[in-house]
């Protein structure tokens, strides 16, 4: 299967039904992500889970993704899962994005952001929207240092056994505005419901 980037430091793979086993060996050696934001390792069905998972009928979108990245000789050294046209055409979404432990602080997240950004926006996006959790303080920073920007919260999201809130984060791409993407995204809006 080609790979979802063009070649760089990082190589991404689409995931397919076939390779929830490994995703689930990868949650289980990397559980962190699980740890902060549920409060508990991830569940014996979370690639499962995380594969089948899909929007509620009333929000659009065109595409998701589900990447498998690959960095040097590990096949396996993080995961990205998103959606294309998410509420809005040309709105991507980071819906997860996991880069293994023992890569954290070694600018590998960074580069493999970079790759990302810019496949997306050779997709046609120019808006990125994600959520961060409150308190999930490396997440938060990672996402301000690549560009992101708050827009809201919502308080009481339901992740495993806890109740977090979450900072909505947008970030503009080329000219685009965080304006405009307001004006398109409904959702997103400080005083939306």
């Amino acid at each position: 299967m080609e790979p979802a980037f063009p070649p760089g430091r990082w190589q991404a793979h689409p995931l397919g039904a076939g390779d929830v086993p490994a995703l689930q060996r990868f949650f289980d050696a990397n559980p962190r992500y699980f740890e902060t934001i549920t409060g508990a390792p991830p569940r014996a069905d979370e690639a499962q889970q995380e594969f089948d998972d899909r929007p509620p009928q009333d929000m659009s979108y065109s595409r998701l993704w589900a990447l498998r990245c690959a960095l040097d000789d590990d096949p396996f050294a993080g995961v990205l899962f998103g959606l294309s046209h998410f509420l809005a055409p040309q709105v991507c979404h980071i819906g997860l994005f996991i880069v293994a432990t023992h890569l954290h602080g070694s600018g590998a997240a960074a580069a493999l952001y970079a790759q990302l950004e810019a496949w997306m926006i050779g997709q046609g996006a120019r808006w990125c929207r994600l959520g961060a959790v409150v308190g999930n303080e490396p997440a938060e920073r990672f996402w301000t240092r690549c560009g992101y920007v708050e827009v809201r919260q919502r308080a009481g999201v339901a992740m495993g056994a806890r109740l977090n809130t979450v900072r909505v984060m947008v970030k503009p791409f080329g000219d685009a505005t965080v304006a405009e993407h307001l004006q398109r995204v409904a959702r997103d809006r400080p005083a939306a419901p």
